[in-house]
């Protein structure tokens, strides 16, 4: 039973009866399987850094209060508000994104982060989510009947985004909003030969990064070499084989002790040793749910809109995770990359809260018809 009844017509009860309740439970598993492993993960990663023990916990646990509530409170939006939202969002994002290059704080040889009233910010896990909206917005108007350009319109936002992506550089997250707009106009109607076309740009530019930015040639390079793979991945790879099925237990993981980024792009390798197999299965099935679940839900409307941005923000959301699960167990070259609602850190936990927030607004049944987009 419920706490809320069907006739009661408080707030919460309406967004209770009119969100997928499905896809909002298995959000919610996720977020407490990643709080599971951030207290497995962070304590060792705060002993390196001279930190007390929790400090890192406790940061994440702030995170974590602040991005659920931004989870909540979006997703009590319209579309219209949804819209609304973006729009804000991508100027003040892509603001950032442009003063990172130049006051951003270098490490490895790029900028990527932004100091701002002492907390550190990544612009590009907050433009993501935005962009993707925003560019199904645009997309919408031209097939609605505006006398809009809407497609040239993304194209020019989606454009400049990767342009100053690329200018800290992160050829990752480049690809990633690449490849949500990508399928947004593949959703949209784009012809199989513009498809084709578009993924030759994505290989031209692939092989453009490798002649040109070291730092790319030397991940490849080593994912590609036999019997090679940096530190980090034989580290994780060990969790793994230590771990087997079932796992050695909770807080009995030996290998996070001397993995740099267990507690961030490696988290998975946490799960790995310490519960398994079968909770890493879990895991990888819970990202595959969200993803089946909301391309199910959207299947369901005739709001072009909500479509367009929920295939964006899906894409974008599972991509991420496929990228990072990839990365750790070695089936494609490296990339700092988070695993979504699971892995430390502020920006990461905003950025996807904010996406999610955003697709169980636009997934809401019984939506008024002047609140659509």
């Amino acid at each position: 039973m419920t706490a809320f009844a069907r006739t009661d017509t408080r707030l919460l009860s309406q967004w209770w009866w009119s969100v997928d309740r499905w896809l909002v439970t298995a959000l919610a598993a996720i977020v407490s399987l990643g709080v599971v492993l951030v207290l497995a993960a962070a304590p060792p990663a705060a002993a390196r850094m001279g930190l007390d023990s929790f400090q890192l916990v406790e940061r994440q646990l702030a995170y974590l209060a602040l991005a659920v509530a931004i989870l909540l409170g979006v997703s009590l939006l319209s579309p219209a508000g949804v819209r609304r939202l973006a729009l804000l969002g991508l100027a003040g994002a892509l603001a950032l994104l442009a003063l990172t290059p130049l006051a951003g704080v270098e490490i490895n040889g790029a900028r990527r982060w932004l100091y701002l009233a002492g907390v550190s910010v990544q612009p590009a896990e907050l433009v993501k989510p935005v962009l993707a909206v925003s560019a199904a917005w645009l997309m919408a108007l031209p097939r609605r009947g505006e006398s809009v350009p809407g497609d040239f319109a993304a194209l020019v936002l989606v454009a400049l985004t990767a342009g100053l992506l690329m200018a800290q550089p992160d050829l990752g997250q480049t690809l990633l909003v690449a490849a949500t707009w990508g399928a947004q106009l593949f959703v949209a109607g784009l012809a199989w030969v513009w498809v084709a076309a578009g993924g030759a740009v994505v290989l031209a530019g692939m092989v453009a990064a490798y002649a040109t930015l070291p730092y790319v040639a030397e991940r490849i390079d080593a994912f590609l070499a036999p019997g090679t793979a940096s530190y980090q991945v034989d580290r994780a790879l060990t969790a793994f084989e230590r771990g087997g099925l079932l796992g050695t237990g909770p807080g009995e993981g030996t290998v996070k002790a001397s993995l740099p980024d267990a507690h961030a792009d490696f988290i998975l390798a946490v799960a790995g040793e310490e519960f398994g197999g079968v909770v890493c299965a879990a895991i990888v099935g819970l990202f595959a749910f969200v993803v089946l679940r909301g391309f199910v839900r959207l299947l369901q409307d005739d709001n072009l809109f909500v479509v367009l941005a929920g295939t964006g923000l899906l894409t974008s959301f599972g991509l991420q995770a496929a990228i990072n699960m990839g990365s750790t167990l070695h089936l494609i070259p490296t990339k700092g990359m988070t695993l979504p609602l699971v892995s430390y850190g502020g920006s990461s936990l905003v950025g996807v809260a904010l996406a999610m927030g955003m697709l169980v607004a636009l997934t809401r049944r019984g939506r008024s018809p002047e609140g659509e987009a």
